[in-house]
């Protein structure tokens, strides 16, 4: 059975990965995407309504899981053991 698609974020991220997620979900070419982005963000008069955009994005697109339906960070634990 096919997965369904699903518009996630990128795990290439620059900033948040929305851009990089976009580029994904239509198989389009990352970089044309982060830069066609920034333009569309940084247009004259726009800047503000831009940035509120790309967050608002940022915090409602979920992050990239693999196969299972869980994302890489579930099994990184952040910090160092050392011996005593």
């Amino acid at each position: 059975m096919k997965r369904k698609k699903q518009l996630t974020k990128s795990k290439d991220k620059v900033v948040s990965g929305v851009f990089g997620g976009i580029a994904e979900y239509f198989e389009w070419d990352k970089a044309i995407v982060r830069i066609i982005g920034a333009i569309l963000i940084f247009f004259p008069g726009q800047l503000i309504i831009g940035i509120i955009v790309y967050f608002i994005a940022a915090s409602v697109m979920p992050e990239a899981t693999d196969g299972n339906g869980r994302n890489d960070d579930d099994d990184i634990i952040e910090g160092e053991f050392k011996d005593k």
